[in-house]
């Protein structure tokens, strides 16, 4: 083991001959040049597929370091009315706004702008409110209509106020406020619900909103317009060096509407303090000349962006000012059925000369239908029985014809039935008959469903633009159709398919209703020549264990006043339906019916009328509306609870103003076997017509259905 041990020590080194070390080296060289080639060769294709693939892309990158682009928001078409006098408009304006992601310091921010802008506590809460729910992306609007010296004075403070965005732009501007509010809708700014469905950097833009509703809404692509853009050269800190290139904004395309914006202002404006609509239509091609629905809402402030208190204040009223009571108000038409339940009886063959006698009262099996009148209206044939109202004329003949035909005759004349107009929504109501109640409640038709629905009472509901195309229809004897977008080949209306002697017997009596012996004297239209014809109707709204329904019960117990007409007689031009909810009666309807028509004929003769009414009620409608949220700022401040929603569609949608408390059996028994309304003394007792009560089948729940 020693010996092998010396020998390995010892062993001679292995030599290597120059010619291995070469080709060793040979060979490391190689493979080492060929690592660094290939490298090379990558880093080279990568320089050549970014300078010639990638060129355009850096390129852009790098031009945005340079460059700041910002899109200009498009000025919105203006909304006109028939004669081309807008209703919505564009005003030129400074505003500020702040985009979240960019705030540093939010409560200096927000101290900084309430200072600057003079904002008032309750303005600062919901800027804070804003801020804390949006989204980084999505601007808040701070101020619209900021003056120079406010404007400059922001300016000046930009580099110490991250996310301030004070600019010059366009804001939609309502020149008649309120009345214009359920009609058009307004606009706002993008939620981020909106911008997910679209995707459209534009939407995100400050100062950029849409419509939210009402025609703002339907028309909104046409409406919006195409943006512009403004390229300036900046530092890397951001602060614009100069202006480079600037591409003007495209502005929207205008809508057109049949509107008479002075009759749509003067109707809203003489509803006054009720709680009501006033629809007009021309008779020629069936054009809406008013859409009124009052009380209403500012449309400019929900274009500002509506704080906490204002939206309390409008969601808080019991008068609704939320709901568009022309399309979505669903009330019992009242009397107002009875000049086309006419027209189904002479259809069915009745004789317009045949007679009942009233007393008061009819008996329908084991109960008592009441008259509004007492003391009856005696014999009683069918012109007596539209223009004096007599319910038991109607009982009677209801019965022999039954419900069928009266139900056909209400859907052609325009009952029941939603039009295709440029809105965002309608209630169409219920047309009551058998097959209607069997398929809804599996239950048969009873000869007191067919009373009460001859009166305008049950299950009948309609809502005003249905009650002003009736009226149309029965005025013009054709099958007008309610047109709001003005175009210039409208199509004519067919026949109603109505002999004309039976509209004629119909006119006649309606005339009769203002112009005689009827429930409406008083309103005579106050122009030589030119006379009113019309019904009115009474809707009792709650069973009568609430009260009479007149004006000695609290206002949400009672009945609504509706009144339809149209003028003038000889050659009808204009029909108009009026409802006022819980005005106690037709008496507060007509009045209305009565200044609106007169101002179609003699503007100045209606506004004289209107102006004295205005100084008794405290001012135009935008007058008190704001005296009523100073009210509420005086008393809350910035203090005011913190909406769930601030969605129209969701306040309005609520318990409505309109349905009254279920009629329960013992009710209904009670009142069918005597206990009726209460006749009204003096000179306006024949206007205020008492409608019968509904019996337990139709109790109040049903008149809160919104669909056949």
């Amino acid at each position: 083991m020693v010996t092998l041990s010396w020998r390995r020590r010892n062993r001679a080194p292995k030599r290597v001959s120059a010619g291995e070390l070469h080709n060793a080296f040979d060979r490391r060289t190689f493979v080492l040049a060929g690592l660094q080639g290939g490298v090379g060769l990558l880093l080279a294709g990568r320089m050549a597929w970014l300078s010639v693939e990638q060129n355009e892309k850096y390129q852009l990158a790098s031009e945005s370091n340079r460059v700041d682009l910002t899109l200009i928001p498009p000025r919105r078409g203006w909304i006109l009315d028939r004669h081309g006098v807008p209703l919505a408009s564009n005003r030129a304006d400074f505003r500020v706004d702040l985009v979240p992601e960019r705030i540093v310091d939010q409560e200096r921010t927000l101290a900084v702008l309430g200072e600057v802008l003079e904002l008032s506590p309750a303005a600062i809460t919901d800027l804070r409110d804003k801020l804390n729910e949006v989204r980084g992306f999505r601007p808040v609007e701070v101020a619209t209509g900021v003056d120079w010296e406010q404007f400059a004075a922001l300016s000046v403070r930009l580099p110490d106020l991250p996310g301030v965005v004070p600019q010059r732009g366009f804001s939609r501007y309502y020149p008649t406020g309120p009345s214009v509010g359920h009609l058009l809708g307004y606009v706002g700014t993008v939620s981020a619900e909106e911008y997910e469905e679209e995707k459209n950097p534009l939407l995100i833009t400050p100062g950029f909103k849409i419509g939210k509703d009402g025609v703002e809404k339907y028309f909104e692509k046409r409406l919006r317009g195409e943006p512009g853009a403004r390229r300036a050269e900046v530092t890397a800190s951001g602060k614009i060096v100069r202006d480079l290139e600037m591409r003007e904004d495209v502005q929207g395309d205008p809508v057109q509407l049949t509107i008479d914006g002075p009759l749509q202002d003067y109707a809203a404006r003489r509803l006054g303090q009720e709680s009501g609509s006033v629809v007009v239509m021309d008779l020629r091609q069936g054009d809406l000349l008013a859409m009124s629905s009052m009380p209403s809402f500012d449309p400019n402030s929900f274009s500002d962006g509506i704080g906490r208190l204002e939206w309390k204040m409008l969601s808080e009223d019991d008068h609704v000012p939320l709901r568009n009571k022309v399309l979505s108000g669903l009330y019992p038409p009242g009397s107002t059925v009875k000049p086309y339940v006419s027209l189904a009886f002479l259809k069915e063959g009745i004789d317009p000369e045949e007679t009942v006698f009233c007393g008061g009262g009819l008996r329908v099996g084991n109960r008592v239908f009441r008259c509004w009148k007492r003391g009856g209206h005696g014999t009683v044939n069918m012109a007596k029985g539209i223009y004096q109202s007599c319910d038991v004329y109607f009982y009677y003949f209801a019965q022999r014809v039954g419900m069928q035909p009266i139900a056909d005759m209400a859907r052609r004349l325009g009952m029941g039935w939603k039009y295709p107009l440029p809105v965002e929504s309608q209630s169409y109501g219920t047309v009551p008959d058998p097959a209607w109640k069997k398929k809804k409640y599996d239950s048969d038709w009873q000869t007191f469903d067919t009373v009460n629905a001859t009166i305008g009472q049950g299950y009948m509901l309609v809502n005003p633009l249905q009650q002003a195309v009736m009226t149309s229809r029965i005025a013009s004897g054709r099958r007008l159709q309610p047109r709001l977008l003005l175009t210039n080949d409208p199509k004519p209306a067919p026949h109603l398919d109505i002999p004309d002697e039976h509209l004629e017997i119909v006119r006649h009596a309606m005339w009769e209703v203002v112009n005689g012996a009827g429930t409406a004297g008083r309103a005579r239209l106050p122009i030589p020549g030119i006379e009113l014809s019309g019904k009115t109707g009474t809707a009792q709204v709650v069973s009568l264990a609430y009260g009479r329904g007149g004006r000695d019960v609290p206002w949400k117990y009672r009945d609504h006043g509706h009144f339809i007409s149209f003028a003038p007689y000889e050659n009808p031009r204009y029909a108009c339906a009026v409802a006022i909810e819980h005005g106690a009666g037709s008496s507060s309807a007509y009045p209305v019916a009565r200044d609106v028509m007169t101002f179609l004929f003699d503007p100045d003769k209606a506004l004289e009328v209107l102006h004295d009414y205005e100084k008794q009620w405290g001012g135009t409608a935008q007058e008190r509306l704001a005296r009523k949220y100073g009210a509420y700022e005086a008393a809350y401040g910035g203090n005011a609870p913190k909406p769930e929603s601030t969605d129209i569609d969701d306040a309005a949608s609520g318990d409505s103003a309109t349905a009254p408390p279920p009629l329960n059996s013992a009710q209904a028994q009670r009142a069918a076997e005597g206990d009726s309304l209460q006749e009204q003394s003096g000179p306006d007792a024949a206007s205020a017509e008492a409608a019968s009560v509904t019996p337990p089948a139709a109790n109040g729940a049903n008149l809160a259905e919104q669909g056949q």
